[in-house]
């Protein structure tokens, strides 16, 4: 499996944590209520991998939400959370007051907005640090196993999955959330270059 030097994987964990952030402030001011996101441990797994870490084995059922994007390195990500707390996050979104049927009709929307704010922070942090371009289709909503979601997404040939675990942290909730990038060799390749560059650039000639 793709293994990063410890450099490149900190320098990794680093850009992904300021993105983190960003999503937390921007989800502060949805939810009304301080959100805090934790450090996200990153690995690099393939599909079967990434599937079981999410519960796949348990036959666990995850919502999800997609974007490609393309520029700098082209990825599918996708957001993921237990199905059994998107309710939650969407009651968080809109109130107490909200019936459970109007709920249920809003879960797809309000979810797709959380997954564009989250995997738009991310990869535009990464853009930004990168100083390239990177554009992110509309968000799509999925429903199922974590399996068929990170099949659903397509790409063929062999793929790596680099996946984010990230605790997003309420006053009185807690949710585990995962972000998965899917990435083809080329893609893994251009990340990896873009890493060095970086690190280049901050720490000066050798």
């Amino acid at each position: 499996m793709f293994n990063l030097s410890e450099l490149q994987h900190d320098a990794l964990v680093e850009i992904f944590n300021i993105g983190v952030g960003h999503a937390a402030k921007s989800m502060s001011e949805i939810v009304n209520e301080e959100v805090t996101m934790s450090v996200p441990s990153i690995s690099f797994l393939n599909r079967a991998e990434a599937a079981e870490m999410l519960g796949n084995k348990d036959s666990a059922r995850v919502c999800g939400v997609s974007q490609h994007y393309e520029g700098a390195f082209k990825t599918e990500a996708i957001l993921m959370f237990p199905e059994d707390k998107s309710l939650d996050i969407v009651r968080l979104m809109v109130g107490e007051s909200v019936p459970l049927k109007e709920l249920t009709e809003m879960e797809q929307e309000a979810l797709s907005e959380i997954g564009n704010i989250i995997l738009n922070s991310c990869v535009g942090t990464l853009a930004n640090i990168f100083a390239q371009e990177l554009s992110g289709s509309l968000p799509e909503y999925h429903v199922g196993t974590s399996e068929e979601i990170l099949s659903a997404t397509g790409g063929q040939g062999y793929t790596v999955v680099l996946m984010l675990h990230i605790d997003f942290i309420l006053e009185k909730h807690q949710i585990h959330g995962y972000v998965a990038f899917i990435l083809d060799l080329t893609a893994l390749q251009d990340l990896q270059d873009q890493v060095d560059r970086y690190l280049a650039k901050i720490m000066g000639p050798a």
